[in-house]
């Protein structure tokens, strides 16, 4: 077991931060003690590298590239990003991220923007990462408006805040030369939101078999490191049958209708554990042709989630199962069979974690300590969920800024000081690849994966 080192905060400060994380708490609730000690390389990588004259420079000019790093924000922000249309957007980032030095950048088959600032050379190879998509479809008013302080706009913090904070990184490294030891892959990823279904994040994963780690940026509040990745599956169920006239046809033909609200009936008295948290629920239905007509067809979307997969799973298996029966059940009602179901998967998020007594974990915890910031350990499903299924380590971290009305046309940032959370998430990724000159990397280089 390894020699810890304990986190100290300031009596205020610790005051100060309760009152956040409390906050915190209500929205999305701490899925695991925040650790008190570190391993003494961990706290040693970040006091040198918080009393390194280089790296206060560099934190200096984070916050000095602030304005301007807004009006990346504000340009990427006007360009819609529907799941599946993200292409505009990402000529759009990978146009900036060459501007700003990285010549080695291109988009990939599946329309990621990729692009590798290499490390001095033996070190760990660490995805830094925010999605290009947003919740909004085609067609969706995206101008940026400014009032009482904050700006206004469909996506603006759900991850445009991350990509413009990423751009940043990118110019002051490049700008105060900073040679990290380990490679930073620099990462604007499709299909985060809705039915993307993580697609971007899991072709990185298949592509890129030697990366050591992740870390994400979302919106989250100062101090919270998300290491928790909620599973999902979703369903599309189709319902068939012959159809006919509500009168005539009444008694020898099922209705698809009746069928499926036999299935929901079925489904609506699952139980599932409350510890790991695991959910359902039938989302939206739809089906047949009219008032007068015993149903040809009906359809439904179910969403089933997850702490840990194996309740996930279980779950999973009870409502496939009550699908099942409902359609025996209806086809006996009038002693027929002509009623058929289909079931389609259209959404597989896999579940995992990364512990808290994991370096990754604890580095981030250092490094909100030297900021003043107590630590939440938070849970969602976001793409850390792909890294972390595969065994990688893997968090989300914030960006700077107060955020608020997520996936709502009036969400909103208020980007006063959001400079230090930008410092604060960018010094806990430097301490995991290392400065030449400065820290040696705590993040662990890893055998690559085999295909």
């Amino acid at each position: 077991m390894p020699r810890l080192v304990s986190l100290r905060l300031a009596p205020l400060v610790i005051a100060l931060a309760s009152a956040a994380a409390g906050l915190v708490h209500a929205q999305s609730g701490s899925v695991a003690a925040t650790p008190t000690q570190v391993r003494p390389d961990v706290d040693k990588a970040y006091t040198q590298l918080m009393a390194s004259p280089a790296i206060q420079k560099l934190l200096d000019a984070v916050k000095a590239d602030h304005d301007r790093s807004v009006e990346d924000l504000k340009m990427l922000t006007e360009i819609e990003a529907p799941p599946f249309k993200e292409q505009k957007r990402a000529e759009a980032f990978l146009a900036r991220m060459k501007a700003l030095g990285l010549t080695d950048a291109r988009i990939d088959a599946e329309g990621n923007v990729v692009g590798l600032r290499k490390g001095t050379g033996n070190g760990p190879k660490l995805l830094i990462s925010a999605h290009l998509d947003t919740v909004f479809p085609a067609g969706t008013d995206v101008k940026v408006k400014e009032r009482d302080g904050k700006l206004y706009a469909p996506g603006i913090s759900d991850d445009t805040r991350g990509l413009s904070v990423l751009l940043s990184w990118l110019k002051v490294l490049n700008d105060n030369k900073i040679q990290t030891v380990g490679d930073l892959l620099f990462v604007g990823n499709v299909g985060e939101e809705e039915l993307g279904n993580l697609r971007g994040i899991k072709a990185i994963f298949r592509d890129n078999l030697d990366i050591d780690g992740m870390v994400g940026l979302e919106p989250a509040p100062d101090g919270s490191v998300l290491m928790l990745g909620t599973g999902s599956h979703r369903y599309e169920v189709t319902f068939k049958g012959p159809g006919g006239h509500s009168y005539g046809a009444f008694g020898q033909v099922p209705s698809a209708i009746h069928g499926m609200g036999r299935a929901i009936a079925k489904i609506a008295d699952i139980r599932t554990p409350s510890f790991p948290k695991t959910t359902f629920t039938v989302g939206t239905v739809g089906g047949g042709t009219s008032v007068n007509t015993i149903a040809p067809d009906a359809r439904m979307a179910v969403d089933i989630r997850s702490d840990e997969m194996a309740p996930l799973l279980e779950t999973e298996k009870k409502i496939l199962a009550a699908i099942d029966e409902a359609v025996v059940e209806e086809n006996k009602r009038w002693n027929v069979s002509t009623l058929s179901v289909s079931t389609k998967l259209i959404g597989d998020r896999p579940g995992g974690r990364t512990q808290s007594d994991t370096v990754i974990v604890e580095a981030a915890t250092r490094a909100n300590s030297a900021f003043g910031h107590k630590t939440l350990l938070t849970g969602a499903s976001t793409d850390a969920n792909v890294p972390m299924s595969l065994g990688i380590p893997a968090i989300i971290i914030g960006g700077g800024g107060k955020t608020g009305g997520f996936h709502a046309l009036s969400e909103w940032i208020d980007v006063t000081d959001g400079w230090k959370g930008a410092q604060n998430s960018l010094v806990t990724v430097l301490g995991l690849v290392g400065v030449q000159g400065t820290s040696a990397p705590l993040l662990e280089k890893r055998p690559p994966r085999a295909k």
